[in-house]
């Protein structure tokens, strides 16, 4: 049994490589059983300045788990930080045991620092990384990675900004500009169902935002931005091996 939460494809192609038809979070949610029991269960997901996506948290928080081999994949663009200490620590402080724990590099999606044809052209050896986690997962290996204090520095630093910067990280750096034309993807792409149109163009409401930036990464006239101001405006990114309608059957909460 594998879980998964994704924004632009990353995670989902990872989890599809692991198994057949892992369950997206966003939609497991709605559910009122989260009780759920196998030989192996496992979560995939984006790690976001060295943080688990909120959504992520709210579903670890809600599930519980009965399992001999538990075990989390973290994809990420630059740097993991120590988030695979930290999450396995959260869950152990809630009882939860975590047998493995095993981080991918990958195109980094954030628009602001980076430019995502840029990030195209990089090779990351992510199959080489993706058959290392299955090969370790089939054989059940029991490890947790641990950080350099450059890592734990580093998270700790953008910890401390986004507290006394909570807007950075909680939806009102993005924005909708006049490219808009109302298609309605925002409204299917965001994990939240935080958009809506009116008269012809997408609005945003002020709810809690993953910034995961499926919303501008999906949008085909590319008029989601952030304030922040896009490494490369006219440059956007979804997982080559992972459509539009994937993202969609992922995330749609309306």
């Amino acid at each position: 049994m594998l879980f998964y939460f994704t924004g632009t494809g990353n995670s989902l192609y990872v989890a599809r490589q692991i198994e057949e038809k892992p369950i997206s979070i966003p939609q497991i949610l709605h559910q009122e059983n989260l009780n759920f029991k196998d030989e192996k269960i496992g979560i995939v997901y984006p790690v976001y300045a060295g943080e688990a996506p909120k959504i992520v948290l709210e579903f670890l928080e809600k599930a519980t788990f009965e399992t001999d081999y538990f075990y989390l994949i973290l994809t990420y663009g630059k740097d993991v930080t120590d988030a695979p200490e930290c999450i396995a620590r959260l869950l152990e402080e809630k009882g939860r045991h975590v047998n493995y724990i095993h981080s991918i590099l990958m195109v980094d999606n954030y628009l602001p620092s980076f430019d995502m044809n840029e990030q195209r052209t990089m090779d990351k050896n992510v199959e080489q990384q993706i058959q290392q986690a299955l090969q370790d997962i089939q054989n059940k290996k029991e490890e947790i990675p641990e950080a350099t204090q450059a890592g734990r520095d580093f998270h700790a630093s953008a910890k401390e900004i986004f507290v006394k910067n909570p807007e950075l990280i909680n939806g009102e750096q993005i924005m909708v500009t006049d490219k808009c034309v109302g298609c309605g993807i925002c409204t299917k792409v965001c994990p939240r169902g935080l958009f809506y149109v009116e008269d012809k163009k997408a609005k945003r409401k002020r709810n809690t935002c993953e910034f995961c930036l499926a919303c501008a990464q999906n949008c085909p006239s590319k008029a989601i931005i952030t304030k922040l101001k896009d490494a490369n405006p006219n440059a956007r990114y979804r997982h080559e091996k992972v459509s539009l309608k994937d993202i969609i059957e992922a995330n749609q909460q309306v």
